[in-house]
Formats: C-alpha cells, structure tokens, sequence
C-alpha cells in the first residue's frame, strides 16, 4: 500500500503545500518518471473513493498528476490521457460551477468549490509528448483539484460549506 499524505504541520506533509518543480526534458522516458507515475496510478486506484492524484500527494515535488482512467471517465466516454505532466491550463471558461469536493490528503473532510465548467489543458505524456486537453463538467474539477496541488493549493483552502465525515474509513473497507 502506498502512503498517501495527509495535510497536517509535518515536515513530511510540507509537500503538499509546495509549488512543485517542472519535469526536466532530460528526464521524460526515464525509469524514474514511468515509476513514479505508476506509483501514482496505484495509489490512486487503491481507495474506492480516489479518481485522481497528485505527486506531491506520495510525497515528490514533480509537476505531475494522473487521473485514474476508469474512476475519472464515465463508461461512454473515449480513451484519454492518464498521465499529465507540466500541465497548465490555457482556456477556462467565466461560466463556473459549484461542486462538491473532497481529497485523499483531506481525508474526512468536504466542502463546494468554484471551478470553470470547461477548461483546456496543455501538458505532456510521460514520453514529453505534447498534448492539448479539454475537459468539462467533473472531469474539469478533477483537472483544476489536481493542479491546485502541483501549485501547493488544497481544496480546504477555497472550499465553502464544510462538512466532516467521521464514517469515511468505513467505505473504504
């Protein structure tokens, strides 16, 4: 099982309060990025409730994070990227919607978020291949959640109507 932080004052959770380093062109179709992002997508796919993840989340400063393909998507929907690396979002849309929101490093805790209901995304596959994504509705939350992270964000931070879950442990067995 990999430890997925959480958001407490340790120093190992400090990553996640971090801006996180850009993946070096050297460094794409390494060992070592391929790796990390399989760590990522097992970490992801190890709690019921998880669709994406970031890397600060298993503790790397790397400017990465996946969304689990078959949580993330629904069944109708045609195959996309799995792996976002460097990712910046270049469009969003003024129109914003309130979803609710919760997080693997947040465990317990939820709130609403404002998020864009459409975004266009640039990024690279682990290999640096450029891509262009486009994203609307949960799938475009999910994509704003996660580079929230990568920039040291967490949703707490502009989360509105908080609530906490005291049974979350329950569901996950």
């Amino acid at each position: 099982m990999i430890k997925i932080l959480q958001n407490e004052d340790d120093k190992e959770s400090q990553v996640l309060r971090s801006i996180c380093e850009p993946v070096k062109s050297s460094e794409f179709g390494t060992d070592e990025i391929k790796n990390l992002t399989l760590r990522m997508l097992e970490a992801a796919k190890q709690d019921s409730d998880g669709v994406a993840l970031a890397a600060p989340q298993i503790g790397s400063n790397k400017r990465i994070f996946v969304i689990v393909k078959e949580k993330g998507y629904s069944p109708a929907a045609k195959w996309r990227p799995e792996v976002f690396i460097n990712p910046r979002i270049i469009d969003a849309s003024r129109k914003e919607e309130l979803k609710h929101e919760g997080c693997l490093s947040v465990r317990g805790l939820y709130g609403d978020t404002w998020r864009a209901v459409k975004v266009t995304v640039e990024a690279y596959d682990e290999n640096g291949h450029k891509f262009i994504f486009g994203a609307s509705g949960i799938t475009s939350h999910i994509v704003q959640h996660e580079i929230d992270h990568l920039d040291g964000v967490l949703f707490v931070d502009h989360g509105i109507n908080m609530i906490e879950d005291a049974n979350w442990r329950d569901r996950l067995e």
